[in-house]
């Protein structure tokens, strides 16, 4: 398959998105209408998702890589740390960004917009989505809400040179947009820990939700396209794939960090125990879709990985209270050691969630569905033949 690399250019991106299935024939117009480019700033930092890395590049300074990558399928950081950063190169927190433009057509495809919809977008970012979608709605069809005044200022700039007619609003996007509803659609372009009921009422029975959701230990989101129930009560759907963005601000992780939990003399007074979890199975080489259906599981809880010689150390912190784990994995060896202290038995939990996500035959995230309610409340359920079973409720 040929990349963006080898066809560069808008065209040339487009071209890619159709190949990969990205890019539908629905959203082709509203393509080649709104380009990426014009809702990007001078200064940006496209973000290597294999490396996890972000790297400046200045269009005052090296126009052509700028434009090489402005039309790369990869997501760019636009601002760090809440708009406090200042100067060239990456700042600590990313916190709005332009998705990868697969990412953006596949959610848009998921929303299903039918011009004259009424689309509600949480998080403008650039403005780039809500330009899309207000191609393909109309003009006046979409409004678009994001907390940060000073993304907000530059997405409308963006959309008002090229004449698109979308209401650009700053304020906190979970409380929705009450002013224009109903809505036929909704889109959030933020993850979310906990669900909003306003988004539900806001939305009319029929009409959909498309948001990535996902818990403290994934990580990872997965995006959950909902559909409203005919009472207007509730919202329901399957989880159809797994992404990556940022939280919404009022629902960022708080890790104090290792130092926090654990003593320097680890695994000082640590009960230990073993585990004969395969290493080659948990956790260095556990995939998202594992480590999503493990996190339905085992709450309040976040986990990380580092190296102690040939040992593969697999942490796990609380975030309610102190307690911690971690177990040592090395190639080759049955058993591996653990060591856990604290109220809860961190390790126990993961790994019997994690026996628990194979013996149900190891679902990928679209086995999974979600279902939100007025009140905020959610459950997170599973689809095995005929029945549905309830993993998560909130």
């Amino acid at each position: 398959m040929t990349t963006t690399e080898e066809r560069p250019g808008h065209a040339g991106l487009g071209r890619y998105l159709h190949e990969i299935g990205a890019l539908t024939p629905e959203w082709a117009e509203a393509f080649h209408a709104v380009p990426r480019s014009a809702f990007l700033p001078d200064l940006m930092w496209p973000h290597d998702m294999e490396t996890g890395r972000s790297s400046p590049v200045d269009r005052r300074k090296d126009p052509e890589a700028w434009g090489r990558y402005a039309h790369e399928n990869c997501p760019i950081v636009t601002q760090w740390d809440d708009g406090a950063h200042d100067g060239i190169e990456p700042g600590t927190v990313p916190t709005s960004s332009a998705s990868a433009p697969s990412v953006v057509f596949r959610m848009l495809a998921d929303l299903d917009v039918q011009p004259g919809h009424k689309v509600l977008e949480l998080g403008a970012g650039t403005g780039y989505n809500a330009g899309l979608l207000a191609y393909r709605a109309g003009a006046g069809n979409v409004v678009t809400v994001d907390v940060d005044p000073a993304v907000t200022a530059r997405a409308r700039r963006a959309l008002d040179g090229l004449g698109l007619d979308v209401e650009v609003v700053t304020g906190d996007g979970l409380a929705g947009f009450p002013d224009r509803a109903p809505f036929d659609r909704t889109i959030a372009t933020f993850g979310l820990r906990s669900l909003p009921g306003a988004w539900v009422e806001q939305t009319r029975p029929g009409g959909v939700i498309v948001a990535p959701w996902g818990t403290n230990f994934a990580h990872h989101d997965a995006v959950a396209r909902l559909v409203v129930a005919g009472d207007g009560r509730s919202a329901s759907g399957r989880f159809r794939r797994l992404v990556e963005f940022m939280k919404a601000r009022s629902q960022r992780l708080e890790f104090a960090g290792h130092s926090a939990y654990v003593p320097d003399d680890v695994p000082g007074s640590a009960d230990e125990s073993y585990t004969e979890v395969p290493a080659g199975d948990f956790p260095a080489h556990l995939d998202a879709p594992a480590r999503f259906a493990v996190g339905l599981r085992v709450r309040d809880v976040w986990h990380g990985m580092s190296a102690s010689g040939d040992r593969r150390l697999a942490w796990f912190y609380g975030l309610t209270d102190t307690s911690w784990a971690v177990v040592a994995f090395r190639d080759g060896e049955r058993r591996h050691p653990v060591y856990q202290s604290g109220p809860r038995r961190l390790w126990d939990e993961v790994e019997a969630a994690w026996r628990w996500w194979c013996a149900v035959g190891r679902p990928g995230v679209d086995g999974f569905g979600l279902t939100m309610r007025l009140d905020g409340g959610h459950e997170v359920w599973l689809e095995t033949g005929d029945r549905r079973v309830r993993v998560r409720h909130e």
